[in-house]
């Protein structure tokens, strides 16, 4: 089958395309998953460079969970049609349009958080077929969304999902999203945005007209100086903020925590705008407010976000489609991050 094959952490050389790559076997409790789109995310692109450091030592190679075992098959992103079942899974299966959950989870409850993804754990969505738990699909032949906006879903969805539920976010109160263009960012603007909550999001002018399409009430413009966010902030959201959803870090924590009613959540899942920072203990603690740190999503999240895709609750942008033997192509447009919205493959 054909495959996108991480060899070693390094750039874009490091990621071969194989033409003769061995169709995956199915174990127990496993099912063959003919993938018909994937998409690109942040992960795929650090886990490949080496980018997420280890304990102590910032500068080492290592993907998300420490070491990866090379050659793999990257891509957590999975929508196709199951084409084959292990014997002990009912082969009625075989045939259903699927979403794949590309999490791995510490135990086996509902709430148990992730610990590793398909693609950088284990082999992953950037090939023709991919094996993979029966407990990690869920039924989509009812869905109305395409297979690239299902492909859309799992990692960037997944992950909003996971700080939404953890931040606690409900219908009427007033959440910030920072870094809104991004995949994950869009996808707390559509997602809280569909639960009534009113959203503010923080991106640049060239995509604020998206943002607001997508359901953003408000946007401000990353590029203002300090004093005038605060000050456009206080137009917006003049009772304060319920809550943040931060994919970015950096500043921006320093900066708009003074803008957070008592007892708002603010809730974490990047740190590429800078990823040690500086803040008042005081303004946390005198206020009550609760900082939270989100990885992905948990079982409970997942089932969650396919109860919304079975029923088209949210259609995922999709910005850009490549081929699979196009993927080069798809992670340069990416890095470039001038799109809004989703970056799909497809095989």
């Amino acid at each position: 089958m054909t495959a996108a094959v991480l060899y070693r952490h390094g750039g874009p050389e490091a990621l071969q395309l194989r033409e003769d790559w061995p169709l995956p076997s199915v174990g127990p409790g496993q099912v063959l998953v003919r993938v018909s789109a994937a998409a690109v995310n942040n992960t795929d692109v650090w886990t490949r460079q080496g980018a997420y450091g280890l304990p102590g030592r910032p500068e080492a190679k290592a993907g998300w969970r420490g070491a990866v075992d090379f050659p793999r098959v990257q891509g957590g992103d999975i929508a196709g049609v199951i084409s084959e079942t292990a014997e002990d899974v009912p082969d009625a299966w075989v045939g259903r349009r699927v979403l794949v959950d590309p999490a791995f989870y510490a135990d086996a409850g509902e709430d148990a958080v992730a610990v590793g993804l398909l693609g950088s754990e284990a082999d992953g969505g950037f090939a023709s077929y991919v094996a993979v738990d029966a407990s990690r699909v869920h039924d989509m032949s009812a869905s109305p969304l395409s297979d690239q906006e299902l492909a859309a879903l799992p990692v960037a969805y997944g992950t909003a999902m996971g700080m939404l539920e953890r931040a606690r976010i409900r219908s009427g109160e007033t959440v910030l999203v920072t870094g809104a263009s991004g995949g994950v960012g869009l996808a707390l603007v559509q997602l809280a945005a569909a639960r009534g909550a009113r959203v503010v999001a923080l991106t640049s002018a060239s995509k604020a007209a998206s943002l607001r399409e997508a359901g953003a009430t408000a946007t401000l413009l990353r590029e203002t100086e300090p004093a005038g966010l605060q000050s456009q902030l206080k137009a917006v959201a003049p009772e304060g903020l319920d809550a943040v959803a931060d994919v970015a870090g950096g500043p921006w924590l320093e900066q708009l925590l003074p803008a957070m009613r008592d007892g708002a959540r603010w809730a974490i899942a990047g740190a590429v705008a800078g990823a040690v920072i500086t803040f008042d203990l005081r303004r946390l603690y005198l206020h009550n407010l609760s900082l939270i740190g989100s990885s992905m999503h948990t079982r409970a999240h997942f089932a969650s976000l396919a109860d919304l895709a079975r029923v088209g609750t949210v259609h995922p942008r999709i910005a850009a489609s490549y081929r699979l033997t196009e993927l080069h192509a798809a992670q340069e447009e990416f890095l470039r991050g001038t799109h809004v919205g989703k970056i799909t493959i497809t095989p």
